[in-house]
Order: structure tokens, then sequence, then C-alpha cells
């Protein structure tokens, strides 16, 4: 049994929904919406890295970029179990066929506004285990929350 397939067990066990994908995992505590994608890989040094990956399914024009950066760099400073980061979206392929110049790409760019985190566990006893839980459960319940906040407080981000 692999990394990924002893943490998926674990998580379904204490109740969580899990779909395995590719090389990963969707995440879903029962009571929310949104599916944080899980990535485990045994590192060198001995333990298991995991990465937490969360859509917000937020999506900012280049031309809000300064503003929105500045937001999330504020927010970021307030968050304890992960990170917003801005990604930006790809290309149609079409678009980068090397026969379209700069002339043939579109002016503005998007970016997804997207949140990360990283754990790493030393061992995958059930006491490492429970830590991953938790962190899942606060790194989503975080990330949402300020968001939240954020878009919907009086003194919210405007892009």
């Amino acid at each position: 049994m692999t990394e990924l397939q002893r943490i998926l067990a674990a998580l379904r066990r204490d109740g969580l929904d899990v779909e395995s994908v590719e090389d990963g995992a969707l995440v879903r505590d029962g009571d929310t919406s949104a599916s944080v994608a899980l990535f485990a890989e045994g590192t060198e040094a001995g333990g298991v890295l995991v990465r937490l990956h969360l859509d917000l399914n937020l999506y900012v024009d280049e031309e809000a970029l300064t503003d929105v950066l500045m937001g999330i760099n504020l927010m970021n400073q307030s968050l304890d179990y992960g990170t917003l980061i801005l990604d930006p979206l790809d290309t149609d392929d079409e678009e980068l066929d090397g026969t379209a110049g700069i002339e043939g790409l579109d002016e503005s760019i998007t970016f997804a506004v997207l949140g990360r985190s990283v754990l790493w566990l030393p061992s995958l006893e059930e006491r490492e285990l429970l830590r991953l839980r938790e962190h899942l459960t606060r790194f989503e319940r975080e990330l949402s929350e300020a968001v939240e906040r954020t878009l919907h407080g009086e003194k919210g981000i405007r892009a």
C-alpha cells in the first residue's frame, strides 16, 4: 500500500469524502462544498510530504492584478494553515502553436486564486494521520472563511 493509499484510507475512516484521481485525491468534508486536492510523496530524508491545493473558483483579470495582489498579501499575513496565490490560466494551444505572434495572443491574462499548503509527516502513524486530518480541515475552513469575509465584508477587496 502506497503512502497516498494509506492516507486516503485513514481519511475515509475519519468520515471524509475521498475520490482518487490520477496521482492524488479530492477530499471533501461532508458539510462543505469545496474539494481539496491532496498529493502525497515519500521524501529521501524519510517521512511523507503532503501537498494541498484548494481551487477557490475566483478569477482575476490582469487589469485588477495590483489591487488583488495587495489584498492577497494582507490576507496571507493572517493565515496559519495555507497561503493564497495567483496562478495564470493556460491559454489555448492554438495561440501557442508557434504561428501566432505576440499580436495573436489575447492582451489580457486571467489568474485563478488558489490556496496551497504543504505538510511534512515524519511517519504515517495514527497520531500523524490525525494531525493531517486537522491540518486539512483547518486549511479548507481558514482559506474559505478568509476569502468569504473579504469578498462580502464591509472592507472587501474591490477588483
